[in-house]
């Protein structure tokens, strides 16, 4: 089920949690289609906002009279605002795409009936009865609970399912014939234009994968669609083992709905005629898509990490000395933080002062000078607002950072990490905090910064109890217990039996941003800001009477791959770190 923490407007896949036994406390819905990409239930949800009660009613009577027409049996409930819910349980789970077919045919025949959940496999869902409402009191049962509990367990048989898509067969070759007079407009249609490097599908491949959605004048069946995804995918250089695990773990619903249309046990091995199919092709063809480029190379993908350290960084000649100090400032961080605390911008100027931080031990110097669109990309900010986070932190008493020298032409400001006078002999004789420094990494963008704290306190010091969490992540306890609820729903924290905490190691944060479509966002505003910096490069050009310098290296690095610091680093800490 996915809860809403805004009285029911909206219900993000962040606060997804496992159905329990226990009635929700706040408004809830499940998720018509499962990982599979399919759905054991068609769910029929008509909106009073539509055209008001009298309409809904009217349109829940055609729709109950033709399901009994066609020997179907259904669950009814109502809510408070007087809107209704129809569900109609399946013995047999249909595809995606079948199920969209038959509601948008059901919805040319009843004005009220929203077809929008059916028509969204990753966030399609609906309050079921139980729920609370936003409104006040829950969503409820329109009849006994005996009657929906036995229509529940002996659901409808196959036949039911063909009368019904029978009876529907007009409707349904309009709506097919409608969507190829659609121009089609996927979620990559703004999306940013890169060269992809091997390893690396193209992002609309990845989102046909997710949705199941596709141009029909493009693809003209599911087969087509799924067998463009699998040729794409062992082109990137992916393993059939990755494609398993990604259709197993529901990253990529959509493409395990294109194989539903076959049996459990024949799915599997279908994937793997195709995928020896699409090897097949790509062996024949390999000198022409290597000159072409029209596989491994896509104008939809992340640009390849650069190499060879990154220019005006200022490094220094010593880097195990620079390394030391950052681990030092990283020593005044922990120590300062505690003033963030009562602030609510606090936690951002934590997550910039941890940017700059990644950023230093990227370039092996103190020195950074990086731009606020590159830290904004880090931070997930808007580059405004981390304008004003550098400004304030500047300007602090015994600041962390010390600006050096104000931006010119293409070049950011450059700042300096600072270990404050009154810091410097605690955090010297603190024992450096081991592991890596991480910006926000992309999963906590939909997971939240609170999210990311506490993953990062459970990351450096596993085993640890509420209290602890709470005096190392310098956040509220109620933040904490959230931040752990989510973390917990997504399998990336779990509690002992002595009522401590730690993160599970086996659970793939970059998978999950994969799966929540972060990589997307973070790929947009790349893209803006590069846009930004040619106009900006364009601009100097004309109005300045020298050459621009090139834009520095660090301005189309890949920071949603960075992973902070070498290992080796720590292996110093005994010889060059004095405990207190």
């Amino acid at each position: 089920m996915r809860l809403s923490r805004d009285a029911g407007k909206t219900y993000p896949q962040k606060h997804e949690r496992n159905l329990t036994e226990a009635l929700p406390s706040l408004p809830a819905a499940v998720r018509i289609f499962g990982k599979d990409g399919t759905c054991a239930a068609i769910f029929l949800d008509f909106d009073s906002s539509v055209a008001g009660l009298d309409w809904v009613q009217a349109d829940v009577r055609a729709v109950k009279s033709w399901l009994h027409s066609v020997g179907a049996r259904w669950i009814e409930d109502y809510s408070p605002n007087g809107g209704r819910h129809v569900y109609v349980p399946l013995a047999r789970r249909v595809t995606f795409s079948e199920a969209r077919d038959l509601v948008e045919a059901l919805g040319t025949r009843y004005r009220t009936l929203d077809k929008t959940p059916h028509q969204n496999l990753l966030h399609g869902c609906m309050r079921t009865p139980g729920s609370p409402h936003k409104r006040g009191g829950h969503q409820e049962l329109a009849m006994s609970l005996s009657v929906a509990y036995d229509i529940a367990r002996r659901p409808n048989r196959q036949t039911v399912w063909a009368a019904m898509t029978k009876d529907l067969a007009a409707e349904i070759k309009a709506v097919r014939a409608l969507r190829q007079e659609e121009t089609f407009t996927p979620v990559t249609s703004d999306a940013p234009i890169f060269d992809q490097p091997v390893g690396r599908m193209s992002r609309a491949m990845q989102v046909l994968a997710q949705t199941g959605m596709y141009d029909t004048n493009r693809y003209a069946s599911d087969s087509d669609a799924r067998q463009a995804i699998i040729l794409s995918a062992a082109a990137a250089g992916l393993k059939l083992v990755d494609v398993e695990r990604r259709i197993l773990q529901g990253t990529w619903p959509g493409l395990a709905s294109f194989y539903a249309r076959y049996a459990a046990r024949h799915r599997f091995p279908s994937l793997r005629r195709d995928w020896s199919n699409a090897l097949s092709y790509l062996t024949k063809n390999q000198a022409e898509e290597t000159e072409q480029g029209n596989v491994r190379r896509s104008p939809t993908s992340q640009p390849p990490t650069q190499g060879g350290g990154m220019k005006g960084s200022s490094p220094t000649s010593n880097p195990d000395a620079e390394h030391r100090y950052i681990r030092t400032w990283r020593s005044a961080l922990r120590i300062r933080e505690v003033s963030y605390q009562q602030s609510r911008s606090g936690m951002g100027r934590r997550m910039v002062l941890r940017a700059l931080g990644e950023a230093a031990h990227k370039t092996a110097s103190r020195f950074v000078e990086f731009g606020v669109r590159s830290i904004a990309v880090a931070t997930g900010l808007d580059h405004t607002t981390v304008g004003l986070h550098l400004r304030q932190l500047r300007e602090e008493k015994d600041p962390l950072i010390t600006l050096v020298e104000e931006a010119r032409g293409t070049k950011g400001d450059l700042y300096m990490l600072t270990v404050p006078e009154e810091l410097k002999s605690v955090a010297e004789d603190t024992t450096w905090q081991k592991g890596k420094i991480h910006a926000l990494r992309p999963v906590f963008r939909e997971l939240g910064l609170p999210a990311a704290f506490v993953y990062e306190a459970l990351e450096h010091s596993p085993g640890m109890p509420i209290v602890e969490i709470v005096r190392v992540s310098r956040l509220s306890r109620s933040a904490v217990h959230e931040a752990l609820e989510v973390l917990a729903a997504w399998n990336l924290a779990v509690r002992s039996s002595r009522r401590a905490w730690s993160i599970v190691a086996g659970t793939s944060l970059k998978q999950l941003a994969e799966q929540f479509g972060v990589l997307e966002a973070v790929a947009v505003q790349v893209q803006r800001y590069r846009n930004d910096r040619i106009i900006w490069r364009e601009w100097l050009a004309k109005n300045v009477n020298t050459v621009p310098e090139l834009l520095s290296a660090d301005e189309d690095y890949p920071w949603e791959t960075f992973e902070g610091p070498p290992d080796e680093w720590l292996l110093s800490d005994m010889a060059f770190n004095r405990t207190g």
